[in-house]
């Protein structure tokens, strides 16, 4: 069995702490929250940080809370918690939709929004979803604080936009009143990344399509989403017809990888019917109200 390179531990005990901490060991260094996907890589030496930095008593970034008409979700959140909260499932059914399909229950206990964000995983769920619901987050250095629209916080698989002292505190999400939303996804089992995931929020206005997004998991849509899709919807009756040329756009700008989750078409395909579902669900929900 393959065990971890030696490493030096610290513990934080604020975020400038962190952040102190973070400037103090360089670039080698690694936070550690949850720990469900910096351990395992650690293990197979895939990951060999210098220094883990541990962030488990920023009890500040661990919050749910509605601000300035924003749903705002602290970085150090728990999965459980994102899925247990009523106020989350009042706004954005997407969410709750998307949790219970995250891992298993010791997994979503433990492991937190900013660290599965962070990580990069080209096959994510909530990278999916913050792209769908055109989330901002929120970037902090000893410099200052940034924000970047979630659709431009990966730059590619495994990287983001983060900077070697930079932390980010916080998952921010437009509110929009009426709105209906979803996730779907597809995974070989129980606990499994997605061969596929797709996500979704609409929001009408007489039949109309007022606003909507569209996000993707694990099927090579740029940015985690699928913009010509969604431009294609906006202005258009919510007719069953215009969802499936929606879902057809967006599954024709993706670029899946074939792999042991199954190959390159079956991956397109299951993008396409995932956002059909996913927008039937949401438009639904509009309808009826979440």
């Amino acid at each position: 069995m393959q065990t971890p390179a030696p490493v030096d531990y610290a513990r934080a005990t604020s975020i400038d702490h962190a952040l102190q901490l973070l400037e103090e060991r360089g670039p080698e260094s690694r936070l550690i929250a949850g720990g469900h996907s910096l351990l395992p890589m650690m293990r197979l030496r895939i990951a060999r940080p210098e220094c883990v930095i541990d962030i488990n008593d920023l009890d500040e970034l661990d919050h749910i809370r509605i601000e300035g008409g924003e749903l705002c979700l602290g970085a150090m959140t728990r999965h459980a918690a994102v899925l247990d909260s009523p106020v989350v499932g009042e706004h954005y059914s997407i969410l709750h939709d998307a949790e219970r399909r995250i891992a298993d229950p010791p997994v979503r206990n433990r492991g937190t929004v900013g660290g599965s964000l962070c990580q990069g995983d080209p096959a994510e769920d909530l990278a999916a979803v913050g792209s769908a619901l055109k989330a901002t987050l929120v970037l902090r250095s000893r410099q200052g604080t940034r924000t970047v629209a979630a659709r431009e916080f990966h730059a590619g698989p495994y990287e983001t936009v983060l900077g070697d002292a930079e932390i980010l505190t916080e998952v921010r999400i437009p509110l929009r009143p009426g709105a209906g939303s979803a996730y779907e996804k597809v995974k070989r089992r129980a606990g499994d990344w997605a061969a596929a995931g797709a996500g979704a929020y609409a929001v009408l206005s007489d039949g109309v399509v007022a606003d909507a997004g569209i996000g993707l998991t694990a099927v090579g849509a740029p940015h985690f989403c699928a913009e010509a899709a969604e431009s294609y919807l906006i202005g258009r009756d919510a007719t069953e017809d215009n969802l499936r040329e929606a879902a057809r756009l967006a599954a024709e700008a993706c670029r899946p990888h074939g792999d042991q989750r199954g190959p390159a078409e079956y991956k397109r395909h299951l993008a396409g019917e995932l956002t059909l579902r996913a927008l039937r669900r949401s438009v639904e929900r509009a309808r009826g109200g979440e």
